[in-house]
């Protein structure tokens, strides 16, 4: 349920960031009369993503055991993409995102086209939206606790719409980029773990040698799949059954923070370790070089100005926070 929560608020905030943005800029220019239009695409995104999970959970009933496996593991490879696309797009483009949005809307404005505003509301919330529900649907498929996992997303997603609304109106300060670079390290953690998972599927399916399928090793001693080295690499790498029951709250917060499962196999545990070295190394590097510089100290000489109190402030680089909808200094 945390693991899900926090998916739900990062996601749902990224998504409240936007529409806030988009909200206060049509106010500020004294056209909400075409805010409609723009709720029209959020809602229109809102729908896609409830298809796209009511699909997924009720279709996949009339496939056979091995189809399950191929279409969970295949979409959660795709989710874990999403993911890892989303947390360097938000990295990249963060300091940009308020002006880049702000003449997306100048420009549909000027066009004065309908389904221009429209889309821009759909576009915003849906890349967040299916991106939120592959995610999920691929972790309540590896977690079999959909209740609790839904009711942590729903949790999160309501306090995203609470944060995104009183930093809208200014009744809120958060340091957006600290909050994005936590969750973004929690992502890489989590999207780790979904990879590892997906490639489970993939391999009770068929689709990839492990230890269902006949390129497993074989203990000679006990006839079982092998384990440890000597089933490198189609094996399993370790097995922690016995001390951590498959089933138990310890082997569920393992496997929603850490990805980590008592049994896994080598390819599981090697794709794990690639990705978190891998990606989170690329993540690491982008968030030192936009640590915010030093500031040197103002001398103390007769020629420097006091800062007074209404003195703007710097604010550091990261994810903009949204103005108030009644326009900004």
């Amino acid at each position: 349920m945390l693991a899900t929560f926090l998916i739900g608020l990062r996601e749902g905030l990224e998504a409240a960031l936007v529409v806030g943005i988009l909200v206060a800029y049509l106010s500020k220019l004294g056209r909400r009369d075409v805010l409609p239009r723009l709720w029209a695409g959020v809602g229109l995104a809102i729908v896609l993503a409830l298809v796209i999970g009511a699909v997924l959970t009720f279709g996949a009933y009339s496939l056979t055991f091995e189809a399950q496996e191929l279409l969970g593991g295949t979409l959660s490879l795709l989710a874990v993409a999403m993911v890892t696309w989303m947390i360097f797009w938000m990295q990249r483009t963060a300091r940009t995102l308020k002006r880049t949005l702000e003449g997306e809307v100048d420009r549909a404005l000027a066009t004065g086209g309908l389904w221009a505003l429209v889309a821009i509301g759909f576009v915003s919330v849906a890349r967040e939206g299916v991106e939120t529900t592959l995610l999920l649907w691929s972790m309540v498929q590896s977690f079999g606790e959909a209740p609790a996992a839904l009711a942590g997303a729903l949790l999160g997603l309501v306090a995203a719409v609470i944060l995104g609304w009183a930093l809208a109106r200014g009744m809120l300060r958060l340091d957006l980029r600290v909050f994005f670079g936590w969750t973004g390290a929690f992502l890489v953690i989590v999207a780790a773990g979904v990879l590892a998972y997906a490639i489970h599927d993939l391999q009770e399916a068929g689709a990839l040698p492990g230890p269902f399928t006949a390129a497993a090793p074989i203990d000679p001693a006990t006839g079982d799949v092998a384990v440890g080295w000597a089933a490198f690499p189609f094996g399993w790498a370790f097995d922690l059954t016995g001390s951590i029951p498959p089933g138990s709250a310890l082997a569920a917060i393992l496997q929603a923070t850490v990805g980590f499962m008592p049994r896994m196999s080598w390819l599981q545990v090697v794709a794990w370790v690639l990705y978190v070295g891998i990606v989170g190394g690329i993540w690491l590097r982008g968030q030192l070089r936009s640590r915010p510089a030093a500031r040197p100290a103002p001398a103390a000489d007769a020629a420097s100005v006091p800062t007074s109190p209404a003195s703007p402030v710097a604010v550091p680089p990261g994810p903009p926070s949204v103005p108030s909808p009644q326009g900004e200094a």
